[in-house]
């Protein structure tokens, strides 16, 4: 087995399964920057990438969970798209984005990369009803023979039926979770990834052996940082399960 992962920032994560080498949701526009997000919402992009756009290197795929907001691709990450001959993301992202090797995925549908099954799972970013404001997003469930067991990238997602179904149909060895408890003042109290909590929730229905916190910072609509979520799985007792992953690092996941 062979798989490691280097967190560069938010969701992007450069995964590397045997002999592939897999980008997670680019972004790599320097910080400073404020997007809009659509109805009125928007972030300021405080941190930049821990790895520049020059070294990443080769790409066998690029996996979007969502192509319409900045934090998980945004303009200097599309520039990496071509280098891939694989892209993986929603339906309606791979008709947008007009990559000559993109794949749309729905929930549960799978293709291949080398050895890597790819199964697109449910995610739902934000209350109930939210899709018309926030578009449609996946996670990912990774499956390998260069894999310590299946691999979940739950994408922006808050928790609800969907992630419990990955929980039915999947036995997870690895979880990427994107927290952060995504908010706006203009929508008050309404969250559109998993807060502290939640990540405690996922963890145990997955029963994922490892836990991987990401997209908890570098941008303004982050509510929560990683103390929240430290404090809460140390709490339900899973600390010995997580692994930080120091960002620009690469970092062995075979265990």
């Amino acid at each position: 087995m062979a798989f490691s992962a280097t967190h560069i920032g938010t969701a992007t994560l450069l995964l590397e399964i045997g002999p592939l080498r897999i980008l997670t949701d680019p972004a790599f526009d320097p910080p400073g920057r404020t997007y809009g997000f659509g109805w009125g919402t928007s972030s300021k992009r405080t941190a930049g990438p821990a790895l520049p756009l020059e070294q990443i290197g080769h790409l066998d795929a690029v996996l979007i969970t969502h192509d319409q907001h900045a934090d998980n691709l945004d303009d200097a990450g599309r520039t990496l798209l071509p280098r891939a001959a694989h892209l993986v993301t929603t339906p309606a992202a791979a008709r947008r984005l007009g990559h000559s090797g993109a794949v749309g995925l729905k929930p549960f549908e799978s293709t291949t990369v080398g050895d890597v099954r790819i199964t697109a799972t449910p995610a739902r970013h934000g209350p109930p009803g939210s899709l018309p404001i926030v578009g449609h997003v996946v996670g990912f469930l990774l499956e390998s023979p260069s894999l310590p067991g299946p691999v979940y990238i739950s994408g922006d997602t808050v928790w609800f039926d969907g992630v419990a179904e990955v929980a039915r149909r999947f036995r997870v060895h690895t979880a990427f979770l994107h927290l952060g408890c995504v908010g706006f003042p203009l929508t008050g109290p309404l969250r559109y990834t998993f807060n502290a909590r939640e990540a405690v929730v996922a963890a145990q229905a997955l029963g994922a052996q490892r836990i991987v916190p990401v997209h908890y910072d570098g941008w303004t609509h982050f509510r929560q940082g990683p103390d929240e979520a430290r404090r809460e799985l140390t709490r339900a007792g899973l600390a010995d399960r997580v692994t930080w992953l120091t960002p620009g690092e690469r970092t062995s996941l075979d265990g």
